[in-house]
């Protein structure tokens, strides 16, 4: 068969007609998570709540269980740590802030963040250990999370460091 002239322009809608009708799914971002996170998920759909983080621990904001943050980072060099941050990431530049939690029930509790931020819970004047942590890039809401147990009640300072963004969505969520 041979073609002619007039039949060479419908050579892309022909093309196009041969590809399989099944669609062609993009991989989830968030699907590298392992751990049920539909209330988080739930939570970074919805509206936050702006505030902006605190330069020192007389100025960080409290934050409640169960909501959506937008916390506006302040640049490192203003920001007056109450502990060492416990990870640097090289660079003396960046955004950083605290804020403030009422623990009100033992138990562990998840961080979820939406950028790359690294996260201490400072008590007792040091930074606790984590538990465990998950996240996924590419996966807006949340990217990271961070599992703390706490043992008793308490008010917890949330220290934010070595974020390259100038503010970072958080939800703090009981564990499941």
């Amino acid at each position: 068969m041979r073609l002619t002239a007039r039949a060479w322009p419908a050579l892309p809608l022909i093309a196009i007609l041969m590809l399989p009708t099944t669609p062609l799914l993009a991989a989830d971002p968030c699907s590298g998570v392992t751990w049920d996170v539909s209330r988080e998920l739930s939570l970074f759909a919805g509206p936050a709540t702006a505030l902006a983080a605190g330069a020192d621990s007389a100025a960080a904001p409290s934050l409640a269980m169960e909501r959506l943050y937008s916390l506006t980072l302040r640049p490192l060099n203003e920001v007056t740590f109450v502990a060492a941050p416990g990870k640097r990431n090289g660079a003396e530049s960046g955004y950083a802030g605290l804020a403030t939690l009422d623990i009100k029930v033992p138990g562990k509790y998840r961080f979820g963040m939406d950028a790359p931020v690294w996260i201490d819970v400072i008590a007792d004047g040091g930074a606790m250990n984590t538990g465990a942590h998950q996240g996924a890039s590419g996966c807006a809401g949340p990217r990271k999370i961070v599992e703390f147990e706490f043992s008793v009640a308490r008010r917890v300072t949330l220290q934010f460091s070595g974020a390259d963004v100038p503010a970072v969505r958080i939800t703090v969520t009981p564990s499941r």
